[in-house]
């Protein structure tokens, strides 16, 4: 009796375990998941001086010298536009997410205003 149980238990294991293999996520969509695609835009340095004194001055500083967050007065020098994109959108360590304050081409014309800075 107690081989038919264990047989019984090894067969379910086995049929989750596959069925496992199909519904989770592969490598190649978690990566995508995780890093979310930039949208294209023209640089507009007002607009994108505008949405920082709206939005991150707060933690910044109105220099960005720093404060309650990093400086960014050379934040390019220590990432791009894409990944400053990802950091503002799906926030980091004790920085929100701004993807439901901001439009993502407001998001990337400061990342890009951003990684100019050196």
């Amino acid at each position: 009796m107690q081989k038919w149980i264990m047989s019984g238990l090894f067969f379910a294991a086995c049929a989750f375990a596959i069925v496992l293999m199909f519904a989770l996520p592969g490598k190649e969509e978690v990566a995508e998941e995780q890093k979310p695609a930039m949208p294209a835009v023209q640089l507009d340095a007002a607009a994108a001086e505008e949405v920082v004194k709206a939005t991150c001055i707060s933690c910044h500083g109105d220099q960005l010298q720093g404060g309650m967050g990093p400086s960014l007065q050379q934040a390019g020098a220590e990432h791009d536009a894409e990944a400053i994109y990802s950091i503002v959108t799906k926030g980091r360590g004790q920085m929100p997410s701004f993807k439901e304050q901001l439009a993502p081409e407001e998001i990337a014309n400061v990342a890009m205003w951003l990684a100019e800075k050196k």
